[in-house]
């Protein structure tokens, strides 16, 4: 039986995660913070596991490894917050690695770092599976962070792997997600009016993977986790969104306005309405950068090793994570009309 700790279960991936592993027998502790409760993506609490209280921020993440006897550790828990300062982003990021790889290393287990395919930078082309290049140049904090603690990850003479998933979305078959992460927002502010210009790359895109394809394939990875050791895991699309497609999207559903995408080589924010202007300026230094890339990630050894392949995330999965967005009163739905999206 496959004894694991998962960290960051509270959190989307966590909780899917855990819900896949306990229902093929595996025996899970789930390590939580602020709540006690783990759910899978479907919103159910999880059962048959064992949960309990830590903080990666703490030596031994606040646990002791004499009580829990752990095969493998899935480090999930992690800051998302893109604009974050570096030492708040290092304290979670960084240091919180290291006090789980402490753990692991106190309980005799092997490490699976759950980390970002976005370590990339800002690489275009081509990314293959393997550590982050020397002198890899980063968008943002969190890209950076999540590079760094991979590098301690594999420094730290603890049994590893590392799984990297892109851009975590709902599920292939029904659009469902738990949690909306915050990209999600960048169509909301479209959806509502509040944002009618969307500035894009022609040829950038945004690898957006299924939920069920990254949970899954970090189950796999642990199942696996003798033939993965010491490995790189791409879990992606091969079939990648232009970042165009977002907008597009928006102007499919008729209730929705028609976002225009521009260059943002050519765009002049100063010609909108200063409240447009002010949330558009906020949303491009968070996500801007997103918006003009193209890497292409490989996954080959992912598919090796776990035999698992993404489907293609087509513009009919996007129809279906927007339908679901709709039911849960995330995006505005048809009876408030256009009109009433553009005043709210």
């Amino acid at each position: 039986m496959l004894k694991v700790l998962v960290t960051g279960s509270a959190g989307l991936i966590g909780g899917e995660l855990c819900a896949r592993l306990s229902a093929r027998g595996a025996q899970v502790t789930a390590m939580v913070r602020k709540t006690r409760e783990v759910r899978g993506n479907d919103g159910a609490l999880v059962e048959g596991i064992d949960v309990v209280s830590g903080d990666v921020i703490a030596p031994l993440m606040g646990l002791d490894p004499a009580k829990h006897d752990i095969d493998l550790v899935i480090h999930c828990a992690a800051s998302l917050e893109f604009d974050a300062p570096r030492e708040v982003l290092a304290a979670v990021n960084i240091e919180g690695t290291r006090n789980a790889l402490d753990f692991a290393t106190a309980a005799g287990a092997g490490f699976l770092h759950v980390s970002t395919a976005y370590v990339s930078g800002t690489r275009e082309g081509a990314i293959a599976e393997g550590p982050v290049p020397e002198g890899t140049q980063f968008t943002n904090n969190y890209e950076e962070s999540k590079a760094l603690a991979e590098a301690v990850v594999a420094a730290s003479g603890v049994p590893f792997a590392v799984a990297r998933p892109s851009i975590v979305l709902g599920d292939f078959e029904n659009g469902a997600i738990r949690d909306f992460p915050s990209l999600c927002n960048v169509f909301r502010l479209m959806a509502r009016g509040k944002v009618g210009t969307f500035p894009a790359r022609e040829s950038s895109t945004l690898n957006l993977v299924p939920l069920c394809h990254v949970a899954e394939g970090i189950a796999l990875l642990a199942e696996r986790f003798d033939a993965a050791q010491g490995g790189y895991f791409h879990l992606v699309t091969n079939s990648p969104t232009p970042a165009a497609e977002l907008a597009h999207g928006v102007s499919r559903v008729d209730h929705f306005p028609d976002p225009q995408v521009v260059d943002p080589a050519a765009f002049d924010p100063q010609a909108l309405r200063p409240a447009e202007r002010m949330l558009l300026e906020r949303m491009m230094a968070t996500f801007g950068a997103y918006f003009t890339r193209d890497p292409r990630f490989d996954d080959s050894q992912f598919r090796a090793v776990t035999g698992l392949e993404c489907p293609v995330t087509d513009r009919a999965w996007l129809d279906r994570l927007i339908a679901h967005g709709i039911a849960r009163g995330y995006l505005p739905n048809e009876r408030r009309g256009s009109a009433a999206q553009a005043a709210a």
